[in-house]
């Protein structure tokens, strides 16, 4: 029985850092994610959160592998691995607005599909990569 709390405790964490990307990609971004994708169907907005949502996880996935046995300490390190994820995809994301000609953030929820969705969401992947492999 003790392990379904343990599965549930680290689902929850992984489920709320989920919603705290998604809410930080919302802030980085004009208009409201959720009317942008389920309401207006933007195909840019979708990769945007969708990669995120990827490359969230396998931070958390690899926060919770290389976490202690002691339960306690595990949960903490895993939020604590996970919000510098968060931390430093939101980083990566600010400094490739930056270097775009235009403005990255408003290009992300344009109507018309721009091919940048997809660089800037692998770009978000491949560093939550090196951010897993450096946790493990």
């Amino acid at each position: 029985m003790e392990e379904i709390g343990v599965v549930l405790s680290y689902c929850g964490v992984g489920l709320v850092m989920m919603l705290l990307g998604f809410i930080l990609v919302d802030l980085l971004t004009p208009g409201r994610l959720r009317d942008l994708i389920w309401t207006e169907r933007n195909h840019n907005a979708s990769v945007l959160v969708t990669t995120g949502f990827v490359a969230q996880g396998i931070i958390v996935i690899a926060a919770i592998w290389a976490s202690s046995d002691d339960f306690g300490e595990g949960l903490i390190t895993t939020i604590a691995y996970s919000i510098i994820g968060l931390l430093v995809s939101t980083v990566v994301f600010l400094v490739v607005d930056l270097m775009t000609p235009s403005s990255m953030r408003r290009d992300m929820v344009h109507a018309e599909p721009h091919p940048a969705s997809w660089v800037v969401g692998t770009l978000r992947i491949v560093v939550s990569g090196i951010i897993a492999l450096a946790i493990i």
